[in-house]
């Protein structure tokens, strides 16, 4: 299971990568449009394109986060607990974390869904077909969901063979620098 860990950190990292790859392109596009309008051009949808660039990035974004130990924590508690309570806490908080990205992929799903029976489109100036950005970014969502699912099942694993440090060091409070 433990080589299952390592290939879902593996698979989140070039999904970051390719996440940031996307964010710079995005940059550049927008730079280009500022330096078209100081020349009384425009290449025009660039705010959209943005839009969706950064709902489709957080969505996969998020999955490397959690492979990182990088969501925000509050661990005033968890700090003060024997490995035994902080594995526990570990295991609710990832729990409630699969969970969460369970119930956005299910609910995400009924948005793409209906887009998809409806084929709408942007009301905006491309009339982008709706279904092209929520469909990588429902695809992030689910990404995250199965992640956290994964992560979530190992945990338990670990927590029901005793092994408390390995459950420290795939979903405890990551060590500051």
């Amino acid at each position: 299971m433990t080589s299952l860990i390592r290939l879902l950190r593996k698979v989140n990292d070039r999904i970051a990568i390719c996440v940031g790859l996307v964010l710079l392109a995005c940059v550049a596009y927008t730079l280009m449009e500022i330096i078209a309008r100081r020349l009384g051009g425009s290449l025009g949808g660039v705010d959209e394109i943005s839009g969706y660039v950064m709902a489709v990035t957080t969505s996969w974004g998020v999955s490397y986060a959690l492979t990182e130990q990088a969501h925000v924590r509050i661990d005033l508690l968890h700090s003060r607990l024997r490995p035994v309570g902080r594995a526990l806490m570990d295991a609710l908080a990832m729990l409630c974390l699969a969970g969460t990205a369970l119930m956005i992929a299910w609910r995400g799903w009924g948005v793409l869904a209906k887009t998809l029976s409806t084929g709408a489109r942007a009301n905006t100036p491309l009339e982008t077909p709706l279904w092209i950005p929520q469909t990588l970014w429902w695809a992030g969502w689910a990404w995250f969901a199965i992640s956290a699912i994964l992560l979530s099942l190992f945990v338990l694993y670990k927590i029901a063979r005793g092994r408390y440090e390995a459950v420290e060091r795939v979903a405890g409070a990551r060590a500051e620098a």
